[in-house]
């Protein structure tokens, strides 16, 4: 018979999407690990070195295929039932290493992108703690079918946003950061645990789940 119930925790990629060591979105994906973590979901914490993989280049997929970094984010993609990015700005748009991975990912079939739910954070020296970042972001992630979560969190003067045991500075921050990530959770649980739902997901009014334009990033 038909069940609702979902085959254990649920199952989240929290990744830190900039290749400095000691950047402040590393320390931000943590945190958020440490929430979802708290909250009795599974966390897969990595981090953006650990796909390595060159500039997209249609003759090289023809050559040589998909670079193991780029299916080992697949994989890893796969395996959760949502994610979490935690994205630098630069000149206020998406690190090239970050639309590079989206890129290269983006090739394998079955789209691993579609359909999974995301939730967007930023971390920033800047006044705008890199929104601006995260709303380019959105693009690529919703035109490849990604239920990006609506709220976004984005921290200003990250540089000094963080206590010595990781948390945030500004306890109304934490609370806020705390309150997203909880929603964004139990947005994934609803999805996932009632699995007898109709799972649509609208870019435009009217739009149906078999229409051409919800299929355009598998074809």
């Amino acid at each position: 018979m038909p069940t609702d119930a979902h085959p254990g925790p649920l199952r989240v990629l929290v990744l830190g999407a900039a290749l400095r060591a000691a950047s402040t979105n590393a320390r931000l994906a943590a945190l958020v690990g440490r929430i979802i973590t708290a909250a009795g979901a599974v966390v897969d914490l990595a981090g953006m070195r650990e796909f390595d993989m060159p500039l997209y280049d249609g003759d090289a997929e023809a050559e040589r295929g998909l670079p193991d970094g780029a299916l080992a984010l697949r994989d890893r993609l796969e395996r959760c039932d949502a994610f979490v990015l935690a994205s630098p700005e630069y000149n206020a748009s998406v690190p090239g290493v970050v639309k590079n991975a989206i890129d290269w990912v983006s090739r394998v079939r079955p789209q691993p992108f579609k359909t999974k739910h995301a939730l967007l954070v930023s971390a920033s020296p800047s006044l705008v703690g890199g929104n601006r970042g995260l709303w380019a972001l959105r693009v690529p992630l919703e035109h490849l079918g990604t239920r990006v979560y609506p709220d976004m969190f984005s921290l200003a003067a990250a540089h000094q946003g963080f206590t010595e045991d990781g948390q945030l500075s500004d306890p109304a921050l934490q609370q806020r950061l705390e309150e997203t990530v909880t929603a964004f959770l139990r947005l994934v649980e609803a999805d996932a645990r009632y699995v007898c739902l109709q799972r649509r997901w609208y870019e435009f009014p009217g739009d149906r789940t078999g229409a051409p334009v919800t299929q355009r990033a598998e074809d």
